[in-house]
Order: C-alpha cells, then sequence, then structure tokens
C-alpha cells in the first residue's frame, strides 16, 4: 500500500511540477521565446490548460488514497480556506476598487493568501485529530 501511495504522490508532484513549468512557458514566452506571436500563445496557455486538468486529476487520485481521517483533516482545511480566500479576494478587490491601496490588486497576493491559509489550516486540523 506505501508504494503504491508513494507512486501516486510522485505522479502528483511531476504533474505539478510540468504545470508550473508550462505557467512560465505561457508567462514568458511571448515575451522572451517567440515574439508576440499569437498562435504560439495560445498554444501555450491551453498546453498549461491541459496540464492542470490532469494535476488536478492526479490530486484526486491521491485524495482517493487516504483513509477517513485525512479526507476529514484536508476537507476541513479546504472549507475553511475557500471561505477565508472569498472573502479575502472580495475585500481585496474592493479595497483596489475604492483605491485605498496604492497599487493594483494583484492575482499573486491571492493565491499566496490561499496557500498560506491552506498549510495553516492543514497544520491546525493535524494537530487538533492527530
Amino acid at each position: 500500500m506505501k508504494a503504491k501511495r508513494r507512486k501516486v504522490i510522485i505522479q502528483l508532484a511531476i504533474w505539478t511540477w510540468t504545470w508550473v513549468a508550462t505557467l512560465a512557458i505561457a508567462t514568458f514566452g511571448p515575451n522572451y521565446l517567440w515574439e508576440d506571436r499569437t498562435i504560439l500563445t495560445i498554444c501555450a496557455v491551453l498546453l498549461n490548460l491541459l496540464n492542470g486538468g490532469l494535476m488536478i486529476h492526479a490530486n484526486r487520485n491521491l485524495f482517493n488514497h487516504y483513509d477517513e481521517l485525512e479526507r476529514k483533516i484536508h476537507l476541513e482545511s479546504m472549507g475553511f480556506t475557500l471561505g477565508a480566500s472569498v472573502v479575502f479576494g472580495i475585500s481585496y478587490a474592493l479595497v483596489d476598487q475604492l483605491d485605498l491601496i496604492h497599487s493594483d490588486a494583484k492575482i499573486g497576493i491571492l493565491v499566496f493568501f490561499i496557500g498560506i491559509t491552506y498549510m495553516i489550516s492543514l497544520l491546525i486540523n493535524r494537530k487538533r485529530y492527530l
């Protein structure tokens, strides 16, 4: 069972890193690799979307290997993260629209918030249940 789970984790890691790589290509390619050729940019974005879907599938496969307690821990962490991210994201967009912050709202800040919130809530839930 451990060997199968290890294989699933490695598959998720591979799909995650290839998604990151295709995101970098789609982000920087138009400026540094192919000088604004729209068709190449569209292909890079579509490749990134496909890779993202495969990463989500690999993540689902990992969740299918969790026992009930692990699923409960992750589900509670995801639920909290979703709620906190919606509240934070809407508030962040609002303060940008109202010009209460000096720069434009950046999606990277929301992604960072989601990652940190999930990590902290996962640590809290693991401590609470284990």
